[in-house]
């Protein structure tokens, strides 16, 4: 099947006992069996549920994987991936990436002893250089959030096959729609699934997806150990997300061009970072690894004002300011100040995260209301 009829029947069957087109929502937290072990195929909530099973076998049809377990956040999902590794094993992961993900890693597990380096992953040779006799992982996120830097994925498949390490690649900017990670040789994939999966700004929820039996035997056992899973109503919404996200990743992706292009001649902008342009630096790398683009633009403005950034973010209209990404409206949003303030200052400046950047997540309004809304703004100031 081609992806836009896997995004509706991956994975899915009518529910046995009644034909039910869309899986029920199973609120229970434990399941009858015949005899002690003998059951239907789940047994306690905890560790399977059939909502939950319904969205993994789609999310892995999605990422054309072998298996998927979901979790209750993006944040959890990566948890679990960082517990596979040992007190003395090393990560080489992006200078660029979401400012929860940077928290995680140096404040909940480098203090137990597991070490993290944070490189340009655009450059190969950076990227090698950091690999030491200890690293037993590749962190990847691309496009990067929010420089919409582009990492050469096969690449990095290459360094990681060569010193026989771990690659994963946090997938959430691009969605299985753009782009997949596993058909390139990438271990695992990553998601926060509260964003373009679910699409809609209403449920929280991450997932992992691989081939790899050895590394979903791992992962399923974090699922089980530590539980921390969706409920079945956050599974349901996720599924029911997920069936049209062509549609809304076409239209999103549309606007996002559109708007990027119309940024790049107003007076009051001064750098717009898209990886569309053909003189982004991972132009031709996104060609390659990518079906599209993106639905995500970053901007400052020509002075470079903090003030001025922060007054015309309060004034769009259509666009609302918040965090988060990856839902059907518009959201507007500062990094520094919002969905990276946990990174420290001096480390975002390094990795070129200025204090005035403005990160935009495209919607499926009508371009012509967007790119009104954001003249206005920056009318205004």
């Amino acid at each position: 099947m081609k992806f836009n009829t896997r995004t509706i029947h991956g994975g899915q069957h009518p529910e046995e006992t009644t034909g039910a087109v869309m899986p029920p929502i199973f609120q229970t937290s434990t399941f009858a069996q015949e005899a002690p072990g003998k059951h239907q195929g789940h047994e306690y909530a905890r560790v399977t549920n059939p909502t939950r099973t319904a969205f993994e076998d789609l999310l892995a049809s999605l990422e054309n994987a072998d298996q998927c377990a979901s979790f209750a956040s993006g944040c959890a999902a990566m948890d679990a991936v960082i517990k596979m590794l040992r007190p003395g094993d090393h990560v080489v992961s992006s200078n660029d990436l979401y400012g929860g993900t940077y928290r995680l890693f140096t404040e909940v597990f480098q203090p137990l002893g597991i070490n993290f380096t944070f490189v340009n992953m655009a450059s190969v040779d950076e990227t090698a250089a950091a690999i030491t006799d200890n690293t037993k992982m590749l962190w990847i996120e691309t496009p990067t959030n929010p420089l919409l830097n582009i990492v050469d994925i096969p690449a990095m498949v290459d360094l990681s096959k060569k010193h026989k390490l771990i690659s994963a690649v946090d997938n959430t900017f691009a969605s299985p729609y753009l782009q997949q990670p596993l058909e390139l040789g990438i271990d695992m994939v990553v998601h926060s699934a509260t964003k373009y999966l679910g699409g809609h700004s209403d449920l929280i929820h991450g997932a992992v997806c691989s081939s790899n039996e050895e590394i979903m035997e791992k992962i399923r056992f974090q699922v089980k150990t530590t539980g921390a899973v969706p409920g079945p109503m956050d599974c349901y919404l996720a599924l029911r997300g997920a069936k049209t996200l062509a549609v809304r990743m076409e239209r999103s992706c549309d606007n996002a061009k559109a708007i990027a292009h119309h940024l790049r001649e107003h007076p009051k902008v001064g750098k717009v970072l898209y990886p569309g342009f053909e003189d982004h630096p991972g132009h031709n790398i996104a060609k390659q690894q990518m079906s599209g683009f993106g639905a995500m633009v970053s901007f400052s403005l020509k002075d470079d004002s903090v003030q001025k950034a922060h007054d015309m973010m309060s004034a769009t209209k259509v666009f609302t300011l918040a965090e988060s990404l990856g839902g059907v409206e518009s959201l507007i949003s500062h990094p520094s100040s919002m969905t990276h303030a946990s990174i420290p200052r001096e480390e975002r400046i390094k990795a070129g995260l200025s204090d005035s950047l403005i990160r935009l997540s495209v919607g499926i309004e009508d371009e012509s209301d967007l790119i009104a809304d954001l003249d206005k703004a920056l009318d205004s100031i």
